[in-house]
């Protein structure tokens, strides 16, 4: 039977928009940490819905203060106060933060923190770089760490990939449903993933309802992909009415035996957190 990772583990959670990826962070954070994992949810999503999933409460989550808008630690770590420097600025590419996860981790339960990066929305008011440059540093510095789970949740699309956010993570679940549109950028988030190095790449296909299996047979017919062998496994989960009732707090559902949801997600956790052997469980996700 394969043990937990004793080095920790990294998933990065990307996806088409709307199809569900902050409540699969959650709920995989969630019976992770219920699991005896120490995790981090680092929520790079500019929506910032995490902490809401997480169960914080309007009220909590409105006192978070995302990473990029710490003006006074970003011009500590990189040298430029955001706003007040203009373009050609000299600022450290390779800033320190070694203490970002004890300075602005916010603990949600035994064994979850979470960490809410926010993101550069628009230009305007001096060089932007020095907030890119202190995001990047955090992911590429949250990449190194050991002995925890980080659960990375990140905007919609493929974008982010293009600046390597992701680099150093060892798993990539790319969430969609089983519309064509999804399925499409899930099947391009694989190749991008693959290409920044990420090595196990896996489709979580979202609320699948009868006949699903049905559409993904044709997704494949149509496009000539072989999704086995674009990705290194799946998991279907099957939709689930009660998420809509518990909106914002999805987490809840996992304390409800009777999901098959809930039951789905507890599975590929238990997938995430065991590295890769001989057994059975560990050569697919179907």
């Amino acid at each position: 039977m394969c043990q937990p990772h004793t080095d920790g583990f990294r998933v990065v959670i990307t996806g088409k928009g709307g199809v569900g990826k902050t409540t699969l962070t959650s709920c995989l954070a969630t019976v992770l940490a219920q699991n005896g994992i120490n995790v981090l949810a680092v929520d790079e999503d500019p929506q910032m819905n995490l902490p809401h999933a997480l169960g914080l409460g309007v009220e909590g989550a409105s006192r978070i203060v995302p990473l990029n808008r710490h003006a006074d630690y970003i011009e500590e770590k990189t040298g430029i106060r955001p706003g007040k420097s203009g373009w050609g600025a000299m600022f450290k590419l390779n800033p320190d933060v070694d203490d970002v996860v004890e300075r602005f981790g916010l603990k949600v339960g035994e064994n979850l923190n979470l960490l809410v990066m926010g993101t550069v929305k628009q230009a305007g008011g001096g060089c932007l770089c020095a907030e890119n440059v202190l995001l990047d540093a955090t992911i590429r510095h949250l990449a190194l760490r050991r002995d925890e789970a980080i659960l990375l949740d990140t905007p919609a699309g493929v974008e982010h990939f293009g600046r390597a956010l992701a680099k150093g993570f060892n798993q990539c679940l790319v969430v969609a449903d089983s519309t064509f549109n999804a399925l499409t950028v899930a099947c391009h988030s694989a190749v991008l993933a693959r290409q920044i190095g990420i090595p196990s790449v896996y489709l979580v296909v979202n609320r699948v309802t009868e006949g699903g299996e049905d559409k993904l047979a044709r997704f494949q017919e149509e496009t000539r992909l072989d999704l086995a062998g674009v990705f290194d496994g799946m998991l279907m989960l099957p939709v689930e009415p009660q998420l809509e009732a518990l909106d914002p707090e999805v987490t809840r559902i996992m304390g409800n035996r009777e999901s098959r949801f809930a039951g789905a997600v507890t599975t590929l956790a238990l997938r995430l957190s065991a590295p890769a052997c001989s057994c059975s469980s560990a050569d697919s996700t179907h």
